[in-house]
């Protein structure tokens, strides 16, 4: 005969005092300040005041990575209007990617000399078929697409296949590796129409956070789809890791 089992005495004891706590439990000071902050300027910002208030926010003991989303007026459905590409900011974003190269095996040192990881073709294609991912982009000269192809249900999941609109796939791959490793970063849209982009770190002065955030907004407006209709950049806002967002006012 089977009993059903039944919660302790203890058990119930402890249960309603720890969910009372965790009700209980209030945000941070920083935060509660931060987000005080952000209500009292909900209206807009041209580019300097925006940056100007995100750096205003009580501070964290870490450097918060500066981040930038755009929605625009796009069709995402279309395919014509989906946009993706690489920029390189004007003052960096103050992180370096890990970066592969798939190239002939006479290249591999000039492209480890240039930045990467690890570099190869059909070496490197194995090694990442059992498993190993500790990169953050993969670039490919085009020769070497016969070897990435295999690895698309690989990479194309993890958003890691090289891609010529990315400028990942180019027949100057030492450049490229180059280029990512110190802090080229590649933007896509999202289903939704939206852009994220890294502009920088909060340790950086406010004149190159402008200038980053400027040279990102410019690079999205050249690259408006000749078939959008209608306002193409809806709104923009830019925020730290723990912070409120700012928005900044678009034309």
């Amino acid at each position: 005969m089977t009993t059903e089992s039944t919660p302790t005495a203890a058990t119930e004891s402890t249960y309603p005092a720890r969910l009372h706590r965790r009700r209980r439990k209030q945000a941070s000071k920083r935060r509660a300040a931060n987000h005080a902050m952000s209500a009292e300027a909900k209206q807009p910002k041209p580019i300097k005041d925006a940056v100007a208030a995100l750096k205003s926010f009580k501070q964290t003991k870490f450097d918060q990575t500066v981040e930038c989303c755009v929605h625009l007026g796009i069709d995402p459905r279309q395919a014509d209007q989906q946009l993706r590409g690489a920029l390189t900011m004007p003052h960096g974003i103050g992180k370096a990617a890990r970066v592969v190269c798939f190239c002939s095996d006479d290249k591999v040192e000039a492209m480890k000399a240039a930045g990467a990881v690890e570099a190869g073709s059909d070496d490197l294609a194995k090694k990442i078929t059992e498993g190993w991912f500790d990169f953050d982009v993969a670039i490919a000269s085009p020769d070497m697409m016969r070897v990435v192809g295999t690895l698309g249900r690989v990479l194309g999941p993890k958003g890691l296949m090289p891609s010529p609109k990315a400028g990942t796939v180019t027949p100057d791959a030492e450049t490229a590796v180059a280029e990512f490793a110190a802090g080229k970063a590649e933007y896509r849209n999202d289903d939704g129409g939206n852009i994220h982009a890294i502009i920088g770190k909060m340790s950086f002065s406010e004149e190159n956070l402008v200038d980053n955030l400027q040279h990102f907004m410019d690079t999205i407006d050249k690259i408006r789809p000749a078939s959008t209709k209608g306002t193409y950049i809806k709104k923009c806002v830019i925020s730290g890791t723990m912070t409120p967002g700012v928005e900044v006012a678009v034309s």
